[in-house]
């Protein structure tokens, strides 16, 4: 990347017990210095994104919310489209886009919604992207295509971010990744997750050799708009403790599918975050340099023994 865009950080969270620990998370991101609470959108026991965010919107006066990532095929784009600028709308501007075209094959069983070849959940999300955009601009809009039809619709509300809020596009996979960076504000470097649940191909595509394609692929299509993107990643391996080897090996014993992994991964790869927190600041600083990724997500958690990070580097 050319420009250092600086930092900032989210939390991404599924699920919570009631009411008063949602809001006690919600607060407690806020108060740490993190800037974004998002959510999965999956059928498992999680809580439901849109009313959740809502009210962790409600409980906070800047904390950011969004999905990381909303499935296209769960909701009609217009259905979509609607309730996400009405969420902007009564958030005062603190909505974040986030959308993917799906991929965990579990949601697509449970739900009984087909699950297509990937070609076809691409091609579906690049109409549902285009119909969303649409939503948000000041005038009726009509589009026909091969999985949508919407006729002359003027949609409303409108969000209060224009031209609409910062649409994040979670990409893994080659063609993804150009349309994300074509078409989104935030691009989500992702594992590539094709085959519709996690096995060893996706721990291969977290690999820093792997992200090093991942964001070749961004640059090249971006072009002139490469300045205005900001590259994002969610660390799904986290151990934060002083000693880097005990880290390592609490990795190792929490997580057997990933045990077997070389050395190199564990220190390497942007989806890990292992070490005391001055290696960790360190660590982002050089991602930041290499991939230019500065809109780092970690878990629920992480978010204590990552607050230092997040004071450290926030807006640097």
């Amino acid at each position: 990347m050319t420009v250092h865009r600086p930092f900032r950080f989210g939390v991404q969270a599924a699920t919570s017990p009631d009411r008063a620990a949602w809001v006690d998370l919600a607060h407690k991101v806020e108060g740490t210095g993190f800037s974004v609470l998002s959510m999965p959108d999956h059928f498992d026991d999680q809580l439901a994104p849109l009313p959740a965010l809502a009210v962790a919107a409600s409980v906070t006066t800047t904390l950011r919310v969004g999905a990381l990532v909303w499935d296209n095929d769960f909701k009609h784009p217009v259905v979509l489209a609607k309730e996400l600028a009405t969420l902007d709308l009564l958030t005062d501007g603190r909505v974040e886009i986030g959308i993917g075209a799906g991929w965990e094959k579990y949601d697509y069983d449970v739900s009984g919604i087909p699950y297509e070849r990937a070609g076809i959940r691409v091609d579906r999300f690049v109409e549902s992207m285009a119909i969303i955009k649409q939503h948000f601009a000041d005038e009726p809009f009509s589009q026909a295509g091969a999985h949508y039809r919407v006729t002359d619709l003027n949609g409303l509300p409108k969000p209060l971010q224009k031209p609409h809020p910062p649409i994040l596009i979670g990409a893994g996979g080659p063609r993804m990744l150009g349309i994300a960076a074509r078409e989104a504000d935030i691009v989500g470097i992702n594992p590539t997750l094709t085959q519709g649940h996690v096995g060893a191909e996706v721990l291969d595509s977290m690999s820093a050799d792997a992200v090093d394609a991942k964001v070749e692929r961004v640059r090249s299509v971006a072009g002139d708009r490469l300045d205005a993107i900001e590259l994002n990643n969610r660390a799904f391996i986290v151990s934060i403790h002083d000693d880097v080897t005990t880290a390592t090996n609490n990795v190792r014993q929490s997580l057997p599918h990933v045990a077997h992994l070389p050395e190199s991964f564990f220190s390497e790869s942007p989806f890990t975050l292992i070490g005391p927190p001055s290696k960790l600041i360190e660590d982002l600083l050089a991602r930041r340099e290499r991939w230019g990724i500065s809109y780092v997500i970690v878990g629920p958690e992480d978010v204590d023994g990552f607050a230092p990070v997040v004071e450290a580097l926030t807006g640097t």
